[in-house]
């Protein structure tokens, strides 16, 4: 498996979904250079749901005492497309979200500061006053750039503590 995603189904051939490629476009190129591995590439876009083990533990907690604050929740997420309304059937959480940037909509991924700039203008952030949580440095330093607040998230204990010593929670 580890070969498989390290030389056929790459992060960055994945990557052209989140930017706005269609999966089955995406899928069907890359198959077509690799037909002996059609069946296990064709899956990736069949078995999407299936990629994801479910919310991290926690996390929707926060989200939700964030949400019962009054605490305005918008997100940017890198997602294709396609499956954006699988997603958002699969994680009815997201609609505690006043709203969501989806990079494979707006052709627009993390860390591109083109999407923080959308954002900011889209909801309407001062970002200086909002705060940027992702779980991937690169996103976490571009947001930083942008001139958001940020925290780099590695679980929900950390997050948490930030959150109430910002006086968020």
């Amino acid at each position: 498996m580890e070969e498989f995603l390290s030389s056929v189904c790459t992060m960055a051939w994945h990557t052209r979904c989140d930017a706005g490629v269609p999966m089955v476009e995406n899928v069907r190129s890359l198959a077509a250079r690799h037909p002996d591995k059609a069946g296990l590439i064709e899956a990736w876009e069949r078995e999407w749901p299936a990629m994801f083990a479910g919310p991290i533990a926690g996390t929707v907690a926060l989200l939700e005492r964030l949400d019962a604050r009054g605490v305005p929740l918008y997100a940017i997420t890198n997602y294709p497309a396609d499956k954006w309304a699988e997603g958002l059937a699969q994680f009815p959480f997201l609609a505690r979200f006043r709203d969501i940037l989806v990079s494979g909509i707006e052709k627009l991924a993390k860390p591109d500061p083109a999407i923080f700039d959308l954002a900011i203008r889209r909801f309407g952030l001062l970002p200086g006053q909002s705060l940027f949580i992702d779980d991937l440095a690169a996103n976490v330093a571009a947001a930083a750039e942008a001139g958001f607040q940020v925290h780099h998230f590695k679980g929900p204990a950390g997050l948490e503590a930030d959150l109430s010593a910002r006086g968020l929670l």
